[in-house]
Parts: C-alpha cells; sequence; structure tokens
C-alpha cells in the first residue's frame, strides 16, 4: 500500500476506503470551488444591492446628479466588493467562531443558544407594540432592544447556568462536563508531532490509558509525514512508512479517540513552528521527541510531553556500588572503554572493558548520568572495585 492510500485510510470512513487519494482530494477540492463560488455571487448580489440603495437615498437627499450614474456606481462598486472579499470574509468569520467555540462545554453552548433564542422572541414580541414609534424609532429602537436582549439572556443563562441544568433534570447528566470530568469522552487536545509518530511509542502509552485527551494531528503534519513517506532517500522513505503504521496503531489501540483537523496557520510555513503557534492558540500540549521543538516550545510557553523524557523517568533506577552484569559490544570513545546497552537501551560505559568485547561481564555501577538525550550508565569491573 502506497503513502497516500495510508494517510487516506488514517481518517476515512468505510465508504471513502474505495477512492484512492487523489480522487478524494479533488472531489474536496471541487466542492470547496462551488462553495466560494456561490459565496461569491451571494456577496454580489447582497452588497450590490445595498450600496446600490445607498447611493441612491445619497444622491436624492444631498442632489448629486445625474442619480441613475450614483446608484449604478454604488452598485457596481457592492458587487466588486462582495465578489472578491465575500468567500475570505466568511471563511475567517467561521474559522474564528469555531476555533473560540471549539473547547466551550456542550451544556454552556446549549444554555447560551436557548437563552439566545429567549431574548430575541421577547423582544419580537415587545417589537409589536413599538410600530406606532416615528419613523425613525420605527427600526432603530426594536433592533436595539433585540441586541440587548439577546445578550442578556445569554449572559443571565451562563450565569445561572447550574440551576438551569437542575431546572430541567440535567444536572446528573451534563453536570460533570461543566467541570471538565468526562466519563467515556475526552475534553483536553494533545497535538502529535511527527517525531513523536514515527517514534511510535506514543501508541502504546496511550493503550495503556496514561493519555486522557484527544489525540489531534493537524493535516500539515500528516502531509509532512506523506512527504517524508515518498522521500526518494530510503531512509527517510523508512522512516515515514514506519510513521503512517504506527497512525494506523494509534488509530485501532490508543484508548484516546484520534481525530486529524483542518486546524491550518497560514502566516507560517515552518511546520514546527505552525504547531506551535496553534498549540498556543488552542492552550494544548504537545507530543514530541524531538529535541530542538521541545527547546522551543518551551520558550514559547507550550506544555510539551516529551516521550523520551517519560521513558526515562519510568526506567529503574540504578544507584552507585550497585552490580550487574553486561555484555560489553564494542569499544568506547575513550582508550580501553567498552561499550554495553541495558534491554530498555540504556548505555552503559564499562571502564577497562575493551579487552573483554563479546563477553559477559560483571560490573559495578560507578555514577550515573542524566542527558537531554538519555541516560549513561559509567561502570568498573568488579576485580577492579
Amino acid at each position: 500500500m502506497d503513502a497516500s492510500r495510508q494517510v487516506l485510510l488514517l481518517h476515512s470512513n468505510k465508504g471513502k476506503r474505495a477512492f484512492g487519494h487523489k480522487r478524494f482530494k479533488g472531489k474536496r477540492e471541487g466542492a470547496a470551488t462551488k462553495m466560494a463560488l456561490l459565496l461569491r455571487l451571494a456577496g454580489l448580489a447582497l452588497l450590490g444591492s445595498l450600496l446600490w440603495r445607498g447611493a441612491e437615498a445619497l444622491s436624492r437627499n444631498y442632489d448629486l446628479t445625474p442619480r441613475w450614474a450614483w446608484s449604478l456606481g454604488g452598485g457596481v462598486l457592492g458587487a466588486a466588493l462582495g465578489l472578491a472579499f465575500a468567500p475570505r470574509f466568511v471563511t475567517g468569520v467561521s474559522r474564528s467562531i469555531v476555533r473560540r467555540l471549539r473547547d466551550v462545554p456542550t451544556p454552556r453552548l446549549a444554555i447560551a443558544i436557548g437563552g439566545l433564542v429567549l431574548g430575541l422572541v421577547i423582544a419580537a414580541l415587545l417589537s409589536v407594540a413599538l410600530r406606532e414609534l416615528p419613523s425613525a424609532a420605527a427600526w432603530a429602537v426594536p433592533l436595539g432592544l433585540a441586541i440587548f436582549l439577546a445578550y442578556l439572556g445569554v449572559a443571565i443563562g451562563v450565569a445561572r447556568e447550574r440551576d438551569v441544568l437542575q431546572m430541567l433534570r440535567l444536572d446528573k447528566a451534563w453536570g460533570s462536563l461543566l467541570d471538565g470530568k468526562t466519563s467515556g469522552a475526552f475534553s483536553t487536545q494533545i497535538l502529535l508531532d511527527t517525531s513523536a509518530i514515527i517514534d511510535g511509542r506514543i501508541a502504546d502509552v496511550s493503550h495503556a490509558g496514561f493519555l486522557s485527551g484527544r489525540l489531534v494531528i493537524p493535516r500539515f503534519v500528516l502531509d509532512e509525514l506523506r512527504r517524508v513517506a515518498d522521500s526518494s532517500d530510503p531512509v527517510r522513505r523508512a522512516r515515514g512508512r514506519r510513521g503512517l503504521e504506527m497512525l494506523n496503531k494509534l488509530r485501532n489501540e490508543a484508548a484516546a479517540p484520534v481525530e486529524v483537523t483542518e486546524y491550518d496557520v497560514s502566516d507560517v510555513r515552518e511546520v514546527d513552528s505552525k504547531l506551535v503557534k496553534m498549540a498556543k492558540a488552542l492552550n494544548a500540549p504537545i507530543v514530541t521527541t524531538d529535541y530542538n521543538l521541545n527547546r522551543v516550545a518551551q520558550i514559547e510557553g507550550v506544555k510539551v510531553l516529551n516521550v523520551n523524557e517519560l521513558a526515562n523517568a519510568v526506567r529503574p533506577v540504578v544507584l552507585p556500588g550497585e552490580e550487574m552484569t553486561v555484555r560489553i559490544l564494542q569499544e568506547g570513545r575513550e582508550v580501553g572503554q567498552g561499550i554495553s546497552f541495558m534491554d530498555d537501551g540504556t548505555l552503559v560505559v564499562v571502564e577497562n572493558g575493551r579487552r573483554f568485547i563479546n563477553t559477559e561481564q560483571n560490573v559495578v555501577v560507578t555514577r550515573v548520568l542524566q542527558t537531554a538525550t538519555g541516560r549513561i550508565i559509567f561502570t568498573q569491573l568488579r576485580e577492579q572495585g
């Protein structure tokens, strides 16, 4: 299976699996093009008609001639603005709204919408009694009243959300969601970096139940992983395909849900910078094994879950003076040193152990050095202790 189809299988349903990644991408781009065209036409009609009437009223009030030229100019200007900026405006506003509402608990959002609707209904009923106002106030007062009552309904609903839930007898079912306590659902987003995906240990950590949150993979991280998997360099290609396999394993075995998000940071090109900026915007931690990304994220105030630090934290503690048996595999960097490795990959340096390569020796721990890349255990042969 090629890399593109593996990426598709990660986030597609059963119906989409029958199609290739390119065909699905083409359909998605076609739907986006149609939506942009509809938005342009709607913006053309709406702004064109508004500026047409505005220019017509302006020319009539200030006796500007010829009136038809002013009206036509306003209509053309409005149509051009709507045609050019409607898709960008609607997309920007919708993304902003989704970003702000992403982490709002469902009960709070439902109560806010209910308060909004109730406020607008009251405003509509009161506007019936305001029809007899003078012409200028006949529309301004109801509009202001509607805005005020809608805001008041939302504010009161959110402020008394506990009472509302209790009145509706939903406090037991939904009350825990307001506290961020969920049973079977996850409220925290955790962003995955390319290095953590390729490393693969995050799948085992999640399967063991140590991650309580939604594992979120940004689209740009998935695209980078696909580019690595399609690389002409055999080493990079192998790493990329391992990453895609780990993604499928993560999706099938992880205790937390895995999702691919279309969230993007358009003003940044580098993937690591995009990830840090996205984490800051969503107030979400990043899972990574990349040392440089770890440091940059910490400088930016972003929480980092480093898989290497987790592995170091759960390794068995080795104290100076303890004895162990190791198999010396190769010579060290210093004269006479031998090198061995523990089962978990910890580096063991044996002083004067070079002459015992490919043999098992009893050694005594002299000191343990903790570094950013792992733990190093220095030992000496027991007969020299």
